[in-house]
């Protein structure tokens, strides 16, 4: 796998060591295990959604915990439900576990199991004290601090 070097983008930002942490460590981790397959979307601006496929997989076998900033998704299969001789198995039938990292602000909304598909929808809900405001701009001679104003009025 290729390394990327991240220090051109490390000498002119601030704030951002936790975003290319993580950026390194999943380049360092990245596994060739592509089971099982899923798919990432966007829905609109804020909402995302996460399908991964786990047919042969039960509601109670499949365990979504969400901490901050991780979102973790693990599969067990019970080994007595193969009881039987099979001549061919070609379907997947091993445990598994996914990790997605989330951005900050990011939370799950929703987990449904329909047709062999998790679905798992997100939505980014930024508080208001962190979105964008609007400065007014004024004009006139800037305040002067209530200290300032008594010692020019004693003078």
């Amino acid at each position: 796998m290729r390394q990327f070097d991240l220090t051109p983008f490390r000498r002119s930002t601030v704030g951002f060591d936790r975003l290319f942490d993580m950026l390194e460590t999943s380049t360092r981790q990245a596994s060739p295990d592509n089971y099982p397959p899923f798919n990432l979307e966007r829905i609109d601006g804020d909402r995302y959604r996460i399908t991964l496929a786990v047919a042969g997989f039960a509601r109670d076998e499949i365990e979504i915990v969400a901490q901050q900033n991780l979102l973790q998704v693990k599969g067990k299969k019970d080994e007595k439900d193969n009881a039987g001789t099979f001549l061919h198995l070609g379907i997947a039938n091993r445990g598994f576990e996914r990790r997605f990292e989330l951005a900050d602000f990011v939370r799950v909304d929703d987990a449904r199991l329909n047709d062999g598909l998790l679905v798992i929808d997100l939505v980014r809900e930024v508080p208001e004290a962190m979105k964008p405001k609007t400065v007014p701009i004024k004009t006139g001679a800037p305040l002067i601090a209530v200290e300032d104003a008594d010692e020019a009025k004693a003078a």
